[in-house]
């Protein structure tokens, strides 16, 4: 199974923006896709060893190695499709 993790912040205004989104597709994928939130500012370390730079970042991992990221909001059919070409 891959994991998603969505690395975020309370005062940032495109992570606001995704929270919904995110938890919406995370009902929509159950038992596919395991979620994860990783708060920036209280996860310095988990942020850091990810190297993530800027957010929101999104990142796919499988087997505990990243296969793939994308920073930045994006519309729910962005992110799932980026999630299902992970699926296939």
């Amino acid at each position: 199974m891959i994991t998603l993790t969505d690395f975020y912040a309370d005062w940032c205004g495109p992570c606001k923006v995704m929270k919904p989104i995110f938890a919406e597709i995370e009902k929509d994928y159950e038992g596919k896709v395991e979620f994860k939130q990783v708060d920036v500012e209280a996860e310095t370390a988990e942020a850091a060893k990810f190297g993530v730079m800027s957010i929101p970042t999104f990142v796919i991992t499988k087997d505990g190695q990243e296969v793939d990221r994308k920073m930045g909001a994006m519309p729910k059919d962005a992110l799932t499709s980026w999630l299902d070409s992970h699926l296939s």
